[in-house]
């Protein structure tokens, strides 16, 4: 394993999610890591969702990334690919305002779920020029791959990603897949493969290495 880092001093962050809840399941860790580092700006991008999950979701985004800046698309759930125009345009006008970003996590062009998956095929054709890691959902879909990146994750900060995670969607605690149980056991399976604890592990379609040559 080669160990990568983001570049020193801030970052600009991109979050896409078909869904609320879709981030925060995927790299809710990753995010409070990022809090951590400090000196991150980030933008949520949620495409579909009622206004009671957008409560939700905004308030997840300030928990897990204070300063953070929540959109809402409002487009059908479960229905993205019938809405492909409109969800191409709701990531280029964000790239509009962010065009840019050091970071863009996004859902993967291979997950079992038709919202996901469309969201993730179109971000690489939107912020050509960022690095694009895809996070992963847990689903009864059984579509868990293998991941080409790992972020590593202490205790303390597994601990609040599952606290926070219950705390801000609440909407979604009596679903039979909804518990602690679940989001722990795939991030102690990430943390082994990676010789870690507990870890996030995120598919990559293109990266570039720099050298610190010029």
């Amino acid at each position: 394993m080669i160990p990568l880092h983001l570049p020193d001093g801030p970052l600009q962050v991109v979050c896409l999610a078909a869904h609320p809840d879709d981030v925060e399941i995927g790299c809710g860790g990753t995010l409070l890591t990022l809090a951590a580092r400090g000196g991150v700006g980030a933008t949520f991008l949620t495409l579909t969702g009622a206004p009671e999950r957008e409560e939700e979701a905004a308030g997840a985004a300030q928990a897990f990334l204070p300063g953070s800046a929540s959109r809402f698309a409002r487009l059908r759930d479960g229905r993205l690919p019938a809405s492909w125009d409109a969800v191409k345009d709701a990531l280029h006008a964000l790239a509009s305002d962010v065009p840019r970003p050091d970071l863009v996590l996004a859902p993967g062009p291979d997950d079992a779920h038709q919202d996901h998956r469309l969201v993730g095929s179109l971000v690489p054709t939107v912020w050509r020029d960022s690095l694009v890691l895809h996070y992963e959902i847990p689903k009864w879909d059984g579509d868990l791959g293998r991941p080409a990146v790992y972020v590593p994750l202490p205790d303390e900060l597994v601990g609040r990603k599952v606290d926070l995670l219950d705390e801000h969607y609440r909407s979604q605690r009596g679903r039979d897949w909804w518990d602690r149980e679940l989001f722990l056991s795939l991030l102690r399976l990430r943390g082994m493969e990676c010789r870690a604890r507990y870890a996030e592990a995120f598919t990559v379609t293109k990266a570039v290495l720099g050298t610190g040559r010029a």
